[in-house]
């Protein structure tokens, strides 16, 4: 198999509307609604038939990531780049790839082997190689592991919630012996003492119309297909109807199946009810999947997201805002932050008491890394810092900042 240079693989003599980021040649196209979305969608599916393509639809536009891994590019995936480009084109849509970002979580851990089974346990994930872990579906954050040198063993200032199917919460339990424990009885810990909640979902409303359905913190089902053509079918009809409700859906497209996804909150009302017109929107694209031909897998569908523990939240929101290219939830009970195209974890944030000076000062054992396209690489690290970061480590294309309170995220621009 032929392979191209991925310094190059942007450039004018590649696929300029593209980026390497955390492995995979990607991009993104704005769209002005999710059917003009939908017809991208079509045409993707089309030139990448038999390519390990995960589509991402949104109401604003559509991310597209291939297969490859950094280094190793092929150069298949250079043409269906740019064939994918030439689609966007004739659709009138244009890609904007500095807004792309990947986020990690990294785990620093005095025993990857002790640890690494209950992070694969409650989150549900797949092992990829020896130290990491992805999200089957391909939605969520992966997770990497680092040495902890020196032992780390306070409470992190950084934790994690998961929300799964009710079968598949209870398998996670049974499998790691734990009673959950904690303010909400949901509180699960791994051998280095990092807390993980984990969230059991319900169904979707009573009735048979959205049994394809979960509320686990985002209305979710998800459909097995046999082919790209099917993925896409549902995807244009789905875009269809939520178009026409006016219901901005998350529609993720993989080879073997599609998932469809409120986004956090958004199929609830003001008192955290769920919406009559969700459940209608609901249970039209069931019957459209199931006309299809289609069959629901929700034990497949999950949900994670990060919390961060903060004296000053205002300042600390700001700061993690700013570094993500997020934005603030606008709603006054919540503390969230989120990704304006909905395609990164929500963040949210609660009081750390100021006494504990102990917990303040020891570096986490929790942290995040993003990956970002290499030439936007300088100018993220520069708003981080203005946003009342510090610089705190560079090396080999990485750059960590610590947030006012001492929390860092990672900048990674070096694509593996």
């Amino acid at each position: 198999m032929a392979q191209v240079d991925t310094a190059g693989f942007w450039d004018a003599e590649g696929a300029p509307d593209w980026r390497v980021v955390d492995g995979r040649p990607s991009t993104w196209f704005e769209a002005p609604s999710m059917s003009a979305g939908a017809e991208l969608v079509a045409r993707v599916t089309s030139v990448a038939a038999g390519a390990a393509a995960a589509i991402d639809l949104r109401a604003g536009g559509v991310r597209v990531r291939l297969g490859g891994r950094a280094g190793a590019i092929a150069g298949e995936d250079v043409e269906i780049a740019r064939a994918v480009s030439a689609a966007a084109r004739d659709l009138a849509l244009v890609a904007d790839p500095a807004v792309l970002q990947a986020v990690r979580l990294v785990v620093d851990a005095s025993d990857r082997t002790a640890v690494l089974p209950f992070w694969r346990t409650v989150l549900g994930y797949g092992t990829d190689g020896e130290d990491a872990l992805v999200d089957p579906l391909g939605r969520w954050p992966g997770v990497s592991f680092a040495p902890q040198d020196p032992r780390r063993p306070l409470r992190n200032r950084m934790h994690v919630d998961v929300v799964r199917v009710a079968e598949s919460v209870t398998a996670a339990l049974a499998t790691t012996g734990q009673v959950p424990h904690g303010p909400f009885g949901l509180a699960l810990a791994d051998p280095d003492g990092n807390v993980v909640d984990l969230v059991p979902g319900g169904n979707l409303g009573d009735g048979p119309e959205t049994s394809d359905w979960r509320a686990i913190f985002g209305a979710m089902t998800h459909y097995r297909t046999d082919s790209p053509s099917q993925g896409s079918a549902l995807a244009t009809t789905v875009a269809t109807l939520a178009d026409e409700a006016g219901e901005p859906l998350l529609v993720d497209l993989r080879p073997d199946g599609v998932t469809i996804d409120s986004g956090k909150d958004q199929f609830e009302d003001a008192d955290g009810g769920t919406r009559a017109a969700f459940v209608e929107l609901a249970a039209a694209i069931q019957a459209a999947a199931r006309g299809l031909g289609l069959s629901a897998a929700p034990e497949k569908v999950g949900f994670v997201q990060y919390g961060i523990d903060a004296v000053d939240i205002p300042t600390t929101r700001a700061f993690w805002t700013a570094a993500l290219g997020y934005r603030l939830d606008p709603r006054a009970h919540l503390t969230d932050i989120y990704d304006p195209r909905r395609l990164n974890p929500v963040l949210f944030f609660q009081d750390l008491d100021a006494a504990d000076t102990e917990r303040r000062r020891q570096r986490d054992r929790l942290h995040l890394e993003v990956f970002v396209p290499p030439d936007r690489a300088a100018a993220r690290v520069e708003t981080a810092v203005t946003a009342g970061g510090r610089l705190v480590g560079e090396q080999d294309g990485r750059w960590t900042v610590a947030d006012p309170e001492g929390n860092e995220i990672t900048f990674r621009a070096d694509g593996s």
